[in-house]
Order: C-alpha cells, then structure tokens, then sequence
C-alpha cells in the first residue's frame, strides 16, 4: 500500500485530496494518511477558491492527521508519496529535498519558478531513482488526449493551424506576486504552452506580446505565436484580468488537412471535411483524477512515467521563459535551442 502525505490544502491541493478519497473509494491500494499546511487549522474550516470547483466547500478532515510543520510531519508518519500544491517558489527545494530523503514526488505545476530549478528537480529525481512528475494535468485531459491521438495516427491528415485560449478573472494573493508565481504566463498560460510542446515538439521560435493590467502583478495578458519548421499557424492567448461574470474558460481549434476540432464548453466537436460533424465521446474524469491515478500506478509498479516526464516538464519551462524574454523586447522573436 503507498502511504501519501499532501502538503498544502488550497485550491490545489483540494482537488487532489478530492481525487485521493475517490481513489481509495474505488479500493485502490494507497492511504492518504496525513495533510499539511502552515494555515491548516483555518483552511479546515475555510472554502478553498479557484477556477474548477472541488467536491465540497469546507471539508471534513478528521480522519486524517494535520500538521502545520513538514518536518514534524515526516517524522512522524510511515509515507512513501509526499504531494506538493504549495505556491511556485517553493517547488524546487522542497521537491529536491523529498526526493534526496527517499519520497515520490507528485509536485503541481508550474515546476518550478525557472528552468534552472526544473532542471535540479530533473536530475536529483534521475540520480536518487525517485519518481517525479509534474501536474500537467492537460496531458491526462480527454478531450486533449483525443487531440493528441488524431495528431499521432494522422487520421485527419497533418496540422495546418492551432489555436488555445485559457482565461478568467484575476487570482487572489500569491499569485499577484509575480517573483513567487510568476504571474499568469507561468501559472496559467503554462497549460497551453505545455500543450503546444506536448502536441507539436518544441517551436523553433517564439513570439509573444503581453502586458499588465492588474496592479503589481507580473504580466496578466498574453498572446504567442509558435513557429515551426513545416508553417503551421499556432498560437495560444492567456488571460487572467477578465472581468465580469464570464467564469472561467478553456477553449481550443485545431485545423487538419481534412478536419477541424472545437473545444469549447467542455465539449469537443469534431468537423470531418466532406462528412457530417459529431460529438466526440470522451471519458468525464477530469485531467486531476487520471493523472494522480497514472502516477500512482507507476509508482507502484515501480515503472517510469512516460506521460509527463519532469525533462518535458523542464522543456515547457524553457518555451515559456523564451515567451517572457520575447514579450520583454515588445514581442520579438526569440529563438529555442
């Protein structure tokens, strides 16, 4: 049985522990068994925020073990999985700390506050034999497996031009401090940055523009186009300074040789050239559970994880870094290596 310590119970780390009781539920081999945060005794009490709503509001943690200090956490329980949703900054050191002392590691994204520190979680996970993986949850999202699938097989011919769009209204706390999330081009843009680097490789070049709009923020509004050696048109947009009621949205268009897919609305639409369109059947787990689920089951069976490997992770990284220098010079472009 893999014995899990979670640490933080914010937004994030609500929707794992959300995942963690459905999991044992469903009589998979694994036992949360302890829950950490510096503020845990207010958060029990407290909704958590965010942009996807988790199970419950205000949650019921009695069966479990709290602690407010990682530390004495460690020393006093039996884990074999420590899973961290703690703010950005705090990622590397902490990841490279667990695994060093023997512990998987399920670290949220973003990795980490730079590739350089992505790198170090990298190579202390290949040279303690520890798993790491990054929650890049969109690698484990139906409607974007489905992408990824008609990509691979070339059912629709090659891709000819992309289009991703995340957006909502602003964060709160943390996150609008730029030198701990790095504002919204690492915390959400990431997602479709990710995604154009899982689906396509790495561009050769990046050109983005962005800017600030919420005060004291890093920057809050991006677009980026993504080039490649074969022409095809991607670009993806972030923005995190929405205002209104408009909620949150996650949409996407891709377009094939022979086809067009639409993601909007948690609905995929698929538009066939020459044939009626259709309704794509996707699994309804959401991206969280089927990645937590992926990771502990490669842990278990003392496999690698193939999926999100933290050197991809680091290459995502790396794209967005080159994004910031590119909006930083106005939107020039700027060349990957």
């Amino acid at each position: 049985m893999l014995k899990i310590g979670l640490i933080g119970f914010g937004f994030m780390g609500r929707m794992h522990f959300d995942n963690y009781v459905r999991l044992m539920q469903e009589g998979a081999d694994i036992k949360l068994v302890a829950i950490c945060d510096m503020q845990i005794e207010q958060l029990k009490h407290s909704k958590g925020g965010g942009n996807i709503a988790t199970g419950q509001e205000v949650y019921d943690l009695s069966p479990y073990r709290l602690y407010d200090d990682i530390e004495k956490m460690l020393a006093s329980e039996e884990i074999d999985v420590v899973d961290v949703t703690l703010p950005t900054d705090l990622h590397a050191e902490l990841a490279c700390g667990l695994l060093n002392r023997g512990y998987h590691v399920l670290c949220e994204k973003p990795m980490a506050r730079n590739a350089e520190e992505g790198r170090r979680m990298a190579e202390t996970s290949a040279s303690t034999g520890k798993t790491l993986m990054i929650g890049q949850c969109l690698r484990f999202w139906p409607a974007y497996e489905y992408l990824k699938e008609c990509i691979e097989d070339g059912r629709y011919g090659a891709v000819t031009a992309g289009y991703f769009f995340r957006g909502s209204d602003a964060p709160q706390g943390w996150f609008l401090n730029g030198d701990r999330s790095g504002g919204c081009m690492l915390d959400m843009h990431i997602h479709d940055t990710d995604m154009v680097h899982w689906l396509f490789g790495k561009p050769e070049r990046v050109s983005s523009i962005a800017r600030n709009v919420i005060p004291g923020s890093a920057y809050d509004t991006v677009s980026t186009n993504y080039a490649y050696p074969d022409g095809k048109v991607v670009n993806a947009q972030a923005d995190w300074s929405l205002q209104g009621d408009v909620g949150f949205s996650m949409t996407f268009r891709v377009n094939f040789e022979r086809a067009t897919l639409v993601f909007a609305n948690d609905k995929l639409s698929v538009h066939p050239a020459g044939e009626p369109g259709f309704v794509a059947g996707l699994a309804t787990d959401m991206g969280y559970y089927r990645e937590i689920k992926y990771f502990l089951s490669a842990v278990a069976g003392g496999n690698p994880v193939s999926v999100c490997t933290p050197e991809s992770a680091v290459g995502t990284l790396e794209i967005v870094e080159a994004e910031i220098r590119s909006a930083d010079q106005g939107g020039i472009p700027v060349t990957l290596s």
